[in-house]
């Protein structure tokens, strides 16, 4: 059975790009398209029946326009839609349980019809088993791939980098290979990178690097990040491959990297030790559950984090993938 690629929409600028980048990575893959709009169903009676009458014509609506604005640019694409019932966040990992890929933007509106506000997107992000691409509104075709010549916007050059945030400290074989594959599908460098810090005697654990200067423990660091990749290598020896160690925190490094890249690909749960989703690095900014079946902290639908909002805020480029990972 082939999955297909999902992608949310609600009307809204950043969903439009979303549903047209993810048409673009469907043809890309040999996949079929599928498009859901969420709506929240309303209990009472009377203003139930109204409410919900309302939004499954606004739901109507902003999947006509998103599947007109799919078909315009690839109308051989195998497309169909749905409509939901929330809520959101509920709703959208039930889709993507069936899915390969799920594509989001990443803000949409708030209120009444929309759904795709950051919350719900970075719940989806922590919870989700599949892939979440985020993509900002602005995204284009063209945002692929290197300049012309003449310095113009083209889609005829190469692809631009893909870019893959690792942590070596707990690296993740499905975040790795979803990097790879992303890489041979657009013909791209793979740019693999790893930010680490100093430690001090009070972080320093057993087991961890702890050379003697900055240059020596540099080369260790680069030389584990090889030796990690190596199999990877192997089975993709099409894909180029520059690894990278940086000497810095963790969300600047990530912003830095990911500058000129066409994707940026890090852990859902521990990129760079955690810059994104990790729900420790503000408990003041998050509320955390244990999800015992995954042996790991996660956090709510709802939950917001601000590590997270800081280092999306500040990323120069418009698509990032968020990759969860298996874990017994």
């Amino acid at each position: 059975m082939v999955l297909p690629v999902v992608a949310g929409v609600d009307g809204s600028a950043e969903s439009l790009a979303a549903a047209e980048w993810a048409a673009r990575e469907a043809v890309r893959r040999a996949q079929p398209l599928h498009l859901v709009h969420i709506w929240h169903w309303h209990p009472r009676q009377r203003e139930g029946e109204i409410a919900n009458a309302a939004q499954r014509h606004l739901a109507g609506r902003s999947l006509r326009q998103a599947e007109e604005r799919v078909r315009a640019a690839y109308p051989d694409i195998r497309l169909s839609d749905e409509q939901m019932e929330g809520p959101a966040t509920a709703a959208l990992l039930k889709v993507a349980d069936q899915a390969d890929l799920m594509v989001l933007g990443s803000r949409g509106l708030s209120g009444f019809t929309g759904f795709l506000v950051g919350s719900v997107a970075l719940g989806v992000v922590a919870r989700s088993e599949r892939p979440v691409v985020l993509v900002r509104v602005g995204e284009e075709a063209a945002d692929e791939h290197v300049l012309a010549g003449d310095g113009g916007a083209s889609t005829d050059t190469h692809c631009r980098d893909v870019v893959l945030a690792i942590d070596l400290h707990d690296a993740c074989d499905q975040v790795i290979e979803f990097a790879f594959e992303a890489a041979r599908l657009r013909h791209a460098r793979l740019r693999v990178v790893h930010a680490w810090q100093e430690p001090s005697p009070l972080t320093l654990g057993a087991g961890d690097i702890g050379l003697g200067n900055d240059p020596q423990r540099s080369d260790e660091w680069l030389g584990f990040l090889k030796a990690v990749l190596q199999g990877w290598r192997d089975k993709y020896p099409d894909v180029e491959v520059l690894e990278t160690v940086v000497e810095d925190n963790a969300p600047t490094t990530l912003v830095r990297a990911s500058t000129g890249a066409s994707l940026l690909v890090a852990d859902a749960y521990r990129p760079f030790g955690g810059a994104l989703l990790d729900p420790a690095a503000d408990d003041r900014a998050a509320d955390v559950t244990r999800d015992h079946r995954a042996k790991r902290t996660r956090l709510r639908p709802s939950a917001r984090c601000r590590v997270h909002d800081e280092v999306v805020d500040r990323v120069p480029l418009r698509v990032e993938v968020a990759v969860a990972r298996d874990e017994p």
